[in-house]
């Protein structure tokens, strides 16, 4: 059985910088707890990248606060967390939007049964690859894990997981 964990977009910005949380900064030790668990035989990391010009990008007109630009303090995954990508050889994606076609297009050629989503944003960034993975590998098990998640903020993060929950996305 192929087990695959996802770890989307644990970068500083997103942690204890410029669009951190007290709930993004909770989720480290059980997303680290999650990477180093031996039943998953692949890992995958999205980082969100972004260039200098993120402001005039369609994205940046509408979340305004510059981050995760390439090369960057902010753009680098936490410190912890990369020490255990590292040691799991897992594979790290940039993408420069919400979901990643190239995530989904590794994922397709691993075949996995199953798939389990931690990291942030849960409304924004993880949603956004878990129903593209439920569109593209339909009929593989996937979850979410809850307390390895946060959203920009708690009733959001609520709210992503039901739509996901309606997906038949396990909520674990």
């Amino acid at each position: 059985m192929k087990n695959v964990l996802i770890v989307v977009d644990m970068q500083n910005d997103f942690i204890d910088m410029a669009l951190g949380t007290a709930e993004a900064v909770q989720t480290v030790q059980p997303v680290i707890d999650l990477i180093n668990d031996p039943s998953f035989d692949t890992v995958i990391a999205t980082m969100d990248t972004h260039g200098e010009d993120y402001m005039d990008t369609y994205e940046g007109k509408h979340l305004p606060v510059i981050h995760c630009v390439k090369d960057t303090k902010g753009w680098q995954i936490n410190e912890k967390i990369l020490d255990v990508l590292k040691n799991r050889s897992a594979t790290i994606i940039e993408k420069p939007t919400f979901g990643s076609e190239t995530l989904i297009e590794l994922l397709k050629e691993e075949k996995p049964e199953s798939l389990t989503f931690c990291g942030l944003c849960t409304d924004i960034c993880v949603i956004s690859n878990a129903l593209m993975a439920r569109a593209a590998l339909n009929g593989t098990s996937m979850c979410v894990v809850k307390n390895a998640c946060a959203g920009v903020t708690p009733a959001k993060h609520e709210a992503a997981l039901e739509v996901m929950a309606s997906c038949q996305i396990e909520i674990k």
